[in-house]
């Protein structure tokens, strides 16, 4: 099983450059970072964990920035996002965002991909709440309509884009929808993802099943599904229980904070770790 991890990089944590060194060095297979470009002051939206937001949640840095850095300082690090705001970016920017990032790092980009929690931060980016997962859907056409070989345009209910000249390419494509469990993002990975990003990993022997039996009804080929519980807080039990469901891949949730105890942190999380690190 490869181990991945998690962490809110903020202007107070770990930089970038020493994190991705560290755990390519202990053979740790991919880094994802996720994204806030911003959080209102005056919220309505509640933290979905319960209680204050954290401090790290305002102070975040930009993913693909960081993953840069972190992609020039290795050479077999997994690169990832969890989550990118799609409904929050110009997808136009956002395609060729993740097509250099890809091309330059190997093809070692994933893009997980989410609808977002924060109703103030999506409206300052002029999102309307109720018809966000549409926009997402919407725009993720849009982005495959640049990556395509062949020059394609594309005319959306959001958005469209003449057919272009748009390089590069990305190598491998790879997309993961995060979220909880329902039929509505079934449907949305079954369309356009590679897989499922469920946060916490929780209830995965009854929504697996689920996720399998619409991937198959829409026509994927049951072995491409990919699974990979995110922001997991690993046990041996745990790891063990998601290798009997087929999973080949878990992502770890690291501390937001300085050296000293996020390499402690690896340390710990070292023994789960075998095979090699590359994705």
């Amino acid at each position: 099983m490869r181990i991945s991890v998690t962490i809110f990089l903020t202007d107070e944590t770990i930089t970038p450059t020493r994190l991705a060194r560290e755990l390519e060095a202990r053979g740790f297979a991919g880094l994802y970072l996720p994204e806030h470009t911003h959080i209102p002051v005056e919220r309505v939206t509640p933290y979905p964990a319960g209680g204050d937001l954290p401090r790290e949640y305002g102070r975040t840095l930009d993913p693909f920035v960081a993953l840069g850095q972190a992609a020039a300082v290795t050479e077999r690090l997994g690169l990832g996002t969890g989550i990118t705001l799609v409904a929050q970016h110009d997808p136009i920017d956002l395609a060729k965002q993740i097509a250099t990032l890809d091309h330059l790092s190997g093809g070692r980009f994933t893009l997980g991909l989410g609808f977002g929690w924060n109703v103030e931060e999506a409206a300052d980016h002029g999102v309307e709440w109720r018809t966000r997962r549409e926009l997402v859907r919407d725009r993720m056409a849009l982005m495959h309509a640049l990556w395509a070989d062949e020059p394609t345009a594309y005319e959306g209910e959001f958005g469209s884009v003449r057919a272009s000249y748009a390089f590069p390419k990305p190598v491998q494509k790879r997309t993961l929808v995060g979220g909880a469990a329902g039929p509505k993002l079934f449907s949305h990975i079954c369309e356009y993802a590679d897989g499922w990003l469920p946060i916490g990993g929780r209830g995965l022997t009854e929504s697996l099943p689920v996720l399998r039996s619409a991937w198959a009804d829409a026509g994927r080929d049951p072995a491409a599904l990919q699974v990979v519980p995110y922001a997991v807080f690993p046990s041996p039990g745990k790891l063990a229980h998601y290798a009997d469901l087929g999973i080949e891949e878990v992502v770890v949730q690291l501390p937001p904070a300085g050296d000293g105890e996020v390499l402690k942190a690896l340390d710990e999380y070292a023994r789960y770790v075998g095979g090699g690190g590359e994705v």
